[in-house]
């Protein structure tokens, strides 16, 4: 649900992250929580990061999501760049797993958070369900989805396997 008025801002630093963060715009969209969706380096791309990050509170931007792998410097450079929440989604890498991307968004300096998911598909999905809380903080609408999304995962589970 790429929309032209999004509540949350999806940036990965390269377009082989969105089979990860895939699984974050499909929870948003189940939610229909409008986003956008984007891959910037903030090694390569330095200008464009700083042009989404600090603009994305005027956009209407409530809550940003960033991935990245290995040095994962996207993040923090983001939280770096807005007020608002950023949560790190670290990807799976070759080289440790993501573990590197782990340690890299989990270790930021005092004075920029980065909310640190976990590695890969889970911790995509899981940041969108965390934007989503945020979001419903002030929204009675997303409140209401969320609270029903959770029911119905709830309905999922049997109480004693059969």
């Amino acid at each position: 649900m790429q929309s032209d008025s999004p509540l949350v801002g999806i940036v990965m630093g390269s377009k082989s992250d969105w089979e990860t963060m895939k699984n974050a715009a499909d929870m948003l969209q189940e939610l229909g929580i409008p986003f956008e969706a984007k891959a910037l380096s903030a090694h390569r791309n330095p200008a464009q990061v700083h042009e989404f990050a600090s603009t994305a509170k005027d956009r209407g931007v409530r809550v940003i999501i960033a991935a990245a792998g290995m040095a994962a410097a996207l993040p923090g450079v983001v939280a770096a760049l807005t007020p608002l929440p950023v949560l790190g989604v670290p990807i799976e890498t070759r080289v440790m797993g993501g573990i590197d991307s782990l340690l890299s968004m989990a270790q930021m300096p005092g004075g920029i958070p980065v909310g640190t998911l976990a590695i890969g598909k889970a911790g995509a999905k899981n940041a969108a369900l965390l934007a989503a809380a945020i979001i419903a903080l002030g929204d009675e609408e997303v409140a209401a989805k969320l609270d029903a999304f959770r029911q119905q995962q709830n309905e999922t589970v049997a109480e004693l396997p059969m």
